[in-house]
């Protein structure tokens, strides 16, 4: 069974985990985020107990 040959997988495996974590990582790693996140402050909002017609 070839599939079980681990030597031609495991080069493959090898350069192309490189390639991500030196190549296309910090390329993607270097981009902003176009909306950024901004501090809001809370608003709470009143409650008021509800009037039950029957009680």
């Amino acid at each position: 069974m070839p599939q079980l040959n681990p030597n031609p997988w495991f080069f493959t495996l090898l350069m192309t985990w490189l390639a991500f974590s030196l190549i296309i990582q910090p390329k993607l790693l270097s981009f902003t985020a176009t909306n950024l996140p901004l501090n809001k402050t809370l608003t709470t909002t009143k409650t008021s107990p509800w009037t039950w017609p029957w009680t």
